[in-house]
């Protein structure tokens, strides 16, 4: 089996979170992007280029960006609004190596309700205890450096932020990590947008019971790691182009 370096296995690791993304619903069309700091760099990032379907992207369309949104090589450059989000969080959160920005259907869902927040009341939320941020202030198109830092400020070192009106913003030290974080932010959010509908009041987990959950989840990280390699070998089976 042949020995990939660092810089190679993350545009890899990069390329499989696009191909997922596309099969969990968790993506819209050209509009979300997912970026990563470049391995053993602290001021560059890869980052998808603006016109690809994340169903198209490979490991080798990645583009690369420096701090200054100057482009390193790749496909061509990313969507503009994009480079100012990526480029703001991984400059200012340290668990930030990778940043998801999706629309997923029942985050979005729950982002346009009026104090919409993400409840504890599945396992699933619980794992997002005190790792939640909110923007309440929709901020349209992030169209410059100033508004990119605002975001970023809002997130603090947390890992999930919920933009007003807009999607949801989440963060990793690893594509498994974060990858693994919106696969069950979605299911949360998509469990209490279903007993929303019903109309009954939502029954919240008891506060020290969920924070020993919460504690519990933390420390079997390693079910991330394992859960992205599979979908890996899966997509090398049925699509092996996308590490190309």
């Amino acid at each position: 089996m042949p020995i990939i370096d660092q810089k190679e296995q993350a545009r890899i690791d990069l390329a499989a979170a696009f191909r997922w993304a596309v099969r969990m619903n968790f993506h819209e069309g050209v509009c979300n992007h997912f970026s990563l700091a470049v391995p053993g760099e602290t001021d560059r990032f890869l980052i998808n280029p603006h016109g690809l379907h994340f169903s198209e992207i490979r490991a080798s369309d990645l583009c690369i960006l420096d701090a200054e949104g100057n482009a390193h090589g790749g496909y061509h450059p990313p969507e503009p609004t994009a480079f100012y989000i990526h480029s703001a969080i991984h400059r200012t959160n340290p668990k930030a190596a990778c940043v998801l920005h999706t629309h997923m259907p029942y985050a979005t869902a729950l982002c346009l309700v009026q104090e919409g927040r993400l409840e504890m009341v599945s396992q699933n939320a619980l794992r997002y205890l005190d790792q939640i941020a909110y923007d309440d202030k929709y901020n349209g198109l992030v169209l410059d450096f100033e508004e990119g830092f605002l975001i970023a400020e809002v997130l603090g070192e947390k890992r999930v932020l919920f933009l007003a009106n807009h999607g949801v913003i989440v963060v990793g030290p690893t594509v498994a990590d974060a990858f693994d974080d919106l696969y069950y932010l979605e299911r949360a959010c998509q469990h209490q947008v279903l007993a929303m509908s019903t109309g009954r009041p939502l029954k919240p987990i008891d506060p020290q019971v969920a924070a020993m959950t919460c504690e519990q989840i933390e420390g079997e990280r390693l079910n991330a790691q394992l859960h992205f390699q599979a979908l890996k070998r899966i997509l090398q089976r049925e699509s092996p182009d996308y590490a190309d």
